[in-house]
C-alpha cells in the first residue's frame, strides 16, 4: 500500500477524534475517490503515490472550479466551503510551482524539442515534454497558457 494513502487514512482517524468536520469528511471523499480510481478499468489495481498525487490533483482542481462557480452564482457560504475542502487537499500535494517556475520548464522544453521555428503546430511536441514535470505541481491550464504564450 502507498505511503501517501496510509498517510490519509491516519490523518483521517486523527481528524475524526479531532471532529474537525471539513478535514474529515474531505478526507473520506478523496479516500473515496482513489478507491473508485483503483477499482476502475478491467482490474482492480494498487494506486502508486504518483496515481493518488493525479487524483488528488483533479479533486483539488474540482474544488477551485466549484469555489469559482459558486462565487459567480452568488452563494459565498458555498464557495467558502469548496475552498476550505481544496486547502484540505492541497496540504497532501507537492508543492506548487511558480508562474516563473513553469515558464523557466516551458522554455527548456521548446529549446529541447526545437519547437520554436514551428510556433503553434509544436504545441504537442512541447506539453509532451513539460507534463510529466509539472504533473502534480501545476494546472495544466496554466501551463497550456505558457505554451501557447511562448510559442505564440
Amino acid at each position: 500500500m502507498s505511503s501517501l494513502k496510509d498517510r490519509l487514512r491516519a490523518d483521517l482517524t486523527t481528524a475524526m477524534k479531532a471532529r474537525d468536520e471539513v478535514r474529515s469528511s474531505t478526507l473520506r471523499m478523496v479516500l473515496t475517490a482513489i478507491t473508485n480510481a483503483e477499482v476502475a478499468g478491467k482490474e482492480q489495481r494498487e494506486l502508486t503515490d504518483d496515481d493518488i498525487i493525479g487524483v488528488l490533483s483533479t479533486e483539488a482542481k474540482k474544488r477551485r472550479e466549484a469555489a469559482v462557480a459558486f462565487e459567480e452564482g452568488n452563494r459565498p457560504e458555498m464557495a467558502a466551503k469548496e475552498a476550505a475542502e481544496g486547502e484540505v487537499i492541497a496540504d497532501y500535494l507537492p508543492a506548487q510551482l511558480t508562474e516563473t517556475e513553469i515558464a523557466d520548464l516551458v522554455t527548456s522544453a521548446i529549446a529541447q524539442t526545437g519547437a520554436a521555428e514551428e510556433g503553434m503546430r509544436a504545441m504537442g511536441k512541447v506539453m509532451g515534454v513539460v507534463s510529466p514535470q509539472v504533473k502534480g505541481r501545476a494546472d495544466g491550464g496554466a501551463v497550456a497558457a505558457e505554451v501557447r504564450r511562448q510559442l505564440g
